[in-house]
């Protein structure tokens, strides 16, 4: 299924720059805003369109005009000629990546550890058991499985 969705647009929340952030549905598919530090003459707007992860560097797509709607319409015409090629897969990988930042995000604001940063000591032998490798009692009958199934799959150095 290829996404049709309407582009939308909603205002950056930083209030030191004039951004737009581009939606196609709930997926951030670039911005468009004022450039900085460009002299006067110069064409002040910027686009980029491309959204990671799911899309390859490669086909993203950028420039400048000199006003909004310029930039505006020249994005919607990169987007109409990408979009097509851009499978929904790559829009729900997006999305899983969105929820689990802000899941890390939610996590970190209520003061607790990532699974990943709480210390174990518990294993899993490859008999199924699980004991905790702190425990000789506990542990040590399980070696010889371990190295059982290392030698037989040619893990062991």
């Amino acid at each position: 299924m290829i996404n049709n969705t309407a582009l939308t647009r909603r205002r950056s929340d930083n209030p030191h720059e004039e951004t737009w952030h581009i939606y196609s549905g709930d997926v951030r598919i670039g911005t468009i805003g004022v450039r900085a530090g460009v002299p006067v003459h110069a064409d002040q707007w910027a686009w980029s369109m491309g959204f990671y992860p799911a899309m390859e560097p490669g086909r993203w797509g950028s420039g400048i005009a000199a006003t909004f709607e310029a930039a505006r319409e020249a994005f919607e015409i990169a987007w109409s000629e990408t979009q097509p090629s851009v499978p929904e897969s790559a829009f729900d990988e997006w999305r899983r990546d969105r929820d689990w930042r802000a899941a890390v995000a939610a996590k970190r604001a209520r003061g607790e550890k990532l699974d990943s940063e709480i210390r174990s000591t518990l294993m899993r032998c490859v008999c199924g058991t699980t004991c905790d490798s702190w425990k000789p009692a506990e542990s040590y009958p399980h070696r010889a499985h371990i190295t059982a199934a290392q030698a037989a799959n040619g893990t062991r150095r």
